[in-house]
């Protein structure tokens, strides 16, 4: 699986922004995907995690009520809604393919890492 992940820009801070993901390949409605970024100098964060029929979903504290994460399995695109947004979420937002059980938060049970698309909010 191939992952592309773009919508990324410069929002103020309030601002709302969408973020899509499409997957190449056949498989990508069997398995659970994750949103993660990293921020300047600082390690990959989970965000927000969905499994493979979009029935369970899963978000870090800090954007829990904020962010919506979803998924389009006949689009074989997963999306993240970001609203409110503020400068602490500036960040690269990577998608990634959870090809392993145990914790969405885990970035080492996800594979696949797309390129990540740049989200930066002004204050």
């Amino acid at each position: 699986v191939q992952l592309q992940a773009s919508g990324g820009g410069l929002v103020q801070a309030g601002g709302s922004l969408r973020l899509s993901c499409v997957a190449s390949g056949e498989t990508f409605s069997n398995y659970g995907m994750g949103w993660f970024r990293q921020a300047p100098a600082k390690g990959r964060e989970f965000v927000a995690g969905i499994s493979w029929s979009g029935a369970s979903t899963y978000y870090s504290d800090s954007v829990k009520g904020r962010f919506t994460i979803s998924r389009d399995n006949a689009k074989k695109t997963v999306y993240l809604q970001m609203n409110s947004l503020n400068p602490e979420d500036t960040a690269v937002y990577y998608c990634a393919v959870r090809f392993r059980g145990g914790r969405y938060s885990d970035p080492d049970n996800f594979g696949s890492w797309g390129p990540g698309t740049l989200v930066t909010v002004s204050s």
